[in-house]
């Protein structure tokens, strides 16, 4: 029996499998780089820190000062850096995975822009920040961005669900839901007063400035709980690859197993955008990134969210140390890095259609 190169047939008794030494090496490459990012943003500030002493801080040892520099001070934020960047890969790799199209991510499907009107809702009407006292200031910036997100998710699901719920239709009305979104964010904008609008693009550049352990809290709790939702429900990913009818022969309901993987990436995107403000193309890029490192057939939910984690907590790092006295909020850097691939993917695109 001849063997595909790079896989190994591996046999235990009755149970047969195949050993694939790609898809256990890369996720290990991916979980050191995200280690080493968090000990460089650890490290880094006005009380430095050597990477041996930020890692003995890690673990219990060292002074009391670079205990407290460490886990009170630094480490929050790259912890709320690693839950949203892992949770946006994982959910691109959803998304990409439903749609069979590698443009499908939360930015482009109008949930990162429905979670921005919810948020900036709240900040020009509802006196997020104290300023006005209103019904919309008890929802706060988080509900009000998971809300939005929902109910975004939920304009597309109801537009593009008749005659079956097919990923190019779920592309094409999410990109037309994006557009009217952000007519409605622009409005926002100019209605809010100088004040509330440098508040509302603050958090719309996406930021990791402030993160604390109370924010981290209720986007692991998030992850914890999707993420075995996200994996039993991804066995289904080989079967959306064939037509309703051959879907069905094989036991699979289409539209509930695409309904289901589409609320578990609503609610990652949607917590991750509550948590940091709209941090864009990393659910775009990490996916299609993590699919060439491990050459499978659709984006690997794992690698696609260890990936998301490390790029996330590295552009963090890079902003904050690489342009001396000026911090950049990450969602300015993840666009930097991230802009050129969505070219890149539009022209492949294009020249596939060809």
């Amino acid at each position: 029996m001849s063997r595909v190169p790079g896989r190994t047939p591996v046999r235990v008794g009755p149970v047969s499998a195949v050993w694939r030494p790609r898809t256990v090496l890369v996720p290990l490459v991916m979980a050191a780089a995200l280690f080493a990012a968090i000990v460089a943003a650890s490290g880094r500030g006005d009380f430095p820190l050597s990477p041996q002493e930020v890692v003995t801080a890690l673990f219990g040892g060292g002074d009391s000062a670079a205990r407290l520099v460490v886990w009170e001070l630094r480490l929050p934020r790259s912890v709320v850096g690693a839950l949203v960047g892992a949770s946006l890969g994982l959910a691109g790799a959803i998304l990409q995975g439903i749609a069979r199209n590698p443009l499908a991510s939360p930015d482009i499907l109008g949930i990162t822009a429905g979670a921005g009107v919810g948020a900036v809702s709240v900040i020009v009407f509802g006196g997020a920040y104290g300023s006005v006292s209103g019904p919309l200031a008890d929802i706060g910036v988080p509900g009000a961005a998971i809300a939005g997100a929902l109910l975004a998710s939920l304009a597309v699901y109801l537009l593009a669900v008749r005659r079956g719920l097919s990923g190019y239709r779920v592309l094409l009305v999410g990109v037309g839901v994006n557009a009217a979104l952000t007519s409605v964010l622009s409005w926002l904008l100019i209605e809010a007063d100088i004040a509330d609008a440098g508040r509302a693009l603050i958090w719309l550049n996406g930021s990791l400035n402030g993160a604390n352990w109370d924010i981290a809290a209720p986007t692991g709790w998030a992850l914890v709980l999707l993420l075995p939702a996200a994996l039993l429900l991804s066995f289904q990913f080989g079967a959306l690859a064939f037509d309703e009818d051959t879907a069905r022969g094989l036991g699979v309901r289409m539209t509930g197993s695409r309904l289901a993987l589409l609320v578990t990436a609503v609610l990652l995107a949607a917590t991750a955008t509550a948590a940091a403000g709209p941090i864009t193309f990393v659910a775009l890029a990490c996916p299609q990134l993590a699919l060439r490192l491990l050459r499978t057939g659709h984006p690997p939910l794992l690698a696609s969210m260890l990936l998301g984690a490390a790029v996330t907590v590295w552009a963090d790092v890079l902003g904050r140390t690489a342009f001396g006295d000026v911090e950049l909020p990450v969602g300015i850097l993840t666009a930097a890095l991230g802009a050129p691939y969505l070219l890149y993917l539009l022209v492949r695109s294009g020249k596939a259609r060809t």
